[in-house]
């Protein structure tokens, strides 16, 4: 059976305001709710006017309490701005508030540029993302309080102490970070939207070198695709153009995701008309069928029935339709 969830970005449409972007959050995570759409995750971004999702696990809490059904999680946090004791700490507290319903998606990326890295990091100094894995390590050392009895941390409880750890992923577009889930034995999912050409090499390599541990006693894949459906195909590729071009179109992009119009009249570059095409085919588009038979046949090749689907149009109205379409092509239920 395929599994469908949302990854959401809050982006803030041209003219509009963060404040609209995050209550369309809110709206469409009670939609897909209602809808039977499996997780809600939410993204982290900082120094963007376009993306609003800068602190998930203060979202995470309000879209938890404003759902009933719906698995809230992040999408991800990104670990090497922050300790893994406060990461623990603030997702024990959503899951002793949401018991069973929250997860903790963890990323290595900055999610910024490199400048507002460094604003993030104490005293302007990132931590060596060489640290990475020592960090995940101390992460499940707080999550499920087995520190060894030497380690420099035991003793020290993250608290509450919920009845069951939040459900954890590891999240990556690389080998690298497939490579850590697998000797973690944590879930993995790919970011096919961010980048499609490693799909193939790291899902092989997260389960062929997969360890099974008391998170997963087998390898658990999700892969995360960019994919937007309308009632014609043509109409999927007009409302696409909002995406495509923020990605390229500089300090107009700066300024929000625009009209498709607007996307479509700007006057690219051909480096940047030729970065369209690959913007172009990391994503999924087209009317109902086309989708469905698009996501069945790269779950075929890549093993994977769990997709989390990132969708951004200029009109909120046309999102929701998206998911709704979605759901509607792969037979959602509503929950009971």
């Amino acid at each position: 059976m395929t599994r469908l969830s949302v990854l959401d970005q809050s982006p803030v449409r041209r003219q509009g305001t963060p404040a609209e972007a995050l209550a369309d959050t809110i709206s469409l995570a009670q939609f897909a709710d209602r809808l039977g759409y499996e997780r809600y995750w939410v993204a982290e971004h900082h120094n963007s006017t376009a993306l609003a999702s800068t602190a998930p696990e203060v979202l995470i809490g309000q879209i938890a309490m404003q759902t009933e059904h719906i698995r809230v999680g992040s999408g991800g946090v990104m670990l090497p701005h922050y300790s893994a004791l406060k990461v623990a700490e603030a997702f024990r507290l959503l899951e002793t508030l949401y018991p069973g319903r929250i997860d903790l998606g963890i990323g290595r990326a900055p999610g910024s540029d490199a400048r507002t890295a460094r604003a993030l990091a104490p005293r302007g100094v990132p931590m060596d993302l060489r640290d990475f894995p020592n960090q995940l390590l101390d992460l499940y050392g707080f999550l499920s309080d087995d520190f060894p009895p030497e380690h420099e941390f035991h003793g020290i409880a993250a608290m509450p102490r919920p009845q069951a750890m939040p459900t954890l992923w590891l999240l990556g577009s690389s080998d690298v970070s497939a490579g850590y889930a697998a000797d973690l034995g944590w879930p993995f999912c790919y970011a096919h939207f961010i980048n499609s050409h490693r799909a193939d090499s790291a899902l092989d390599a997260y389960r062929k070198l997969f360890s099974p541990s008391p998170v997963s006693s087998g390898p658990r894949t999700s892969i995360a695709v960019s994919a937007l459906v309308a009632d014609t195909q043509e109409e999927a590729e007009r409302l696409s153009w909002s995406r495509w071009g923020w990605r390229l179109m500089g300090a107009e992009g700066r300024g929000g995701i625009p009209p498709p119009e607007d996307a479509l009249a700007f006057e690219y570059t051909a480096p940047e008309r030729e970065y369209l095409e690959v913007l172009k085919r990391r994503s999924i588009y087209g009317d109902p069928g086309q989708v469905r038979d698009q996501l069945l046949s790269m779950g075929e090749r890549y093993g994977v029935d769990d997709f989390v689907v990132v969708t951004i149009t200029y009109d909120f109205k046309a999102r929701m339709r998206s998911y709704e379409l979605l759901a509607e092509a792969f037979g959602l239920k509503p929950p009971s």
